[in-house]
């Protein structure tokens, strides 16, 4: 099978397109034959070498852990899915991700693709949706009449964000450059503010939860807008100062996902219903140069929904 692969870590020009033989799925594994794929920032952050430590593998090593597409093999002991089954899934964290045109997913993890849903829009949905319910729900206990703040709200795990703490009930803050305004508020953004020309910190406070996407100099600033004694910031970026947390008298929580496929059903059960839709920014075909290109799509930080790769 064809798949892209990195041999060792570094720049964009490490992708490289290699043969490799298609995998067997074992015992309560599927081989799904993909669709479509997506980008998310694990991918090129792990290229770059930064999650080496984390993620100790042997190369090569294929990136990318997204899966849309149909069913081409059943293992030993599935009864519950067959052959032809569209499924989309956040496969486990492994060196045989889904740059590729086939990969396994263990059954537990699968749920159909709704009816409602092309591949391309289901490929963007497991990482980053599933991120966003788990940092909201998991680890944020966000509640009904609640107070949210998602920074980068037009960011793929930001635009999932904003429709699940709203679908839950909860007031909405997003921050959002001017030229995606319109965008988050279509989403179910309450109030929106430009990180461009306003402080946050200098509008806000009695936040009970803040979604941080971003990092740095963002994440340090929100633990003031916290509701003090109860509030919760919730960060994908980077592990969080506790000492900073507690001299705020708040909670702070990172979040490293954990593929799960009852999430992914309730999910893909909002989406059947219309109550979240699909952003894409931008879609690649699934080659060397398609790869390299939505990477560098990712890198720049400004992408408006989920960049997408096309298997034809």
């Amino acid at each position: 099978m064809r798949a892209i692969a990195i041999q060792q870590y570094g720049g964009k020009d490490q992708l490289k397109e290699v043969e490799m033989d298609r995998p067997v799925p074992e015992r309560d594994q599927v081989l799904v034959r993909l669709e479509a794929t997506s980008i998310n920032p694990i991918d090129w952050k792990l290229r770059e070498g930064y999650l080496q430590e984390m993620l100790d593998w042997d190369f090569p090593i294929i990136i990318g852990w997204d899966a849309a597409g149909v069913i081409e093999e059943v293992g030993e002991n599935v009864t519950d899915w067959q052959v032809g089954d569209r499924v989309f899934a956040r496969p486990e964290t492994t060196p045989r991700g889904t740059y590729a045109e086939f990969a396994l997913v263990d059954t537990h993890l699968l749920s159909s693709i709704p009816d409602n849903l092309t591949s391309v829009e289901a490929a963007a949905v497991p990482l980053a949706g599933l991120t966003a319910w788990q940092a909201l729900f998991t680890f944020g206990k966000l509640e009904k009449g609640e107070k949210v703040l998602i920074h980068g709200g037009a960011g793929g795990v930001g635009h999932f964000a904003i429709q699940l703490a709203k679908h839950a009930g909860a007031y909405v803050y997003t921050t959002a450059s001017e030229r995606n305004h319109e965008l988050v508020k279509r989403l179910g953004a309450d109030e929106v503010i430009d990180y461009k020309q306003t402080n946050f910190e200098d509008q806000l406070e009695e936040i009970d939860v803040v979604f941080d996407t971003i990092g740095g100099d963002v994440q340090s600033r929100s633990y003031s807008v916290l509701k003090q004694g109860t509030g919760r910031l919730v960060t994908i970026v980077g592990v969080p100062d506790e000492e900073e947390a507690k001299s705020y008298d708040v909670q702070a929580h990172g979040v490293w996902l954990e593929p799960d496929g009852e999430q992914l059903k309730k999910l893909a059960a909002l989406i059947e219903e219309s109550q979240i839709r699909v952003i894409i920014d931008q879609s690649f075909p699934f080659s060397e140069q398609g790869i390299k290109d939505a990477h560098a799509q990712s890198e720049t930080g400004h992408a408006s929904g989920k960049i997408v790769i096309t298997f034809e």
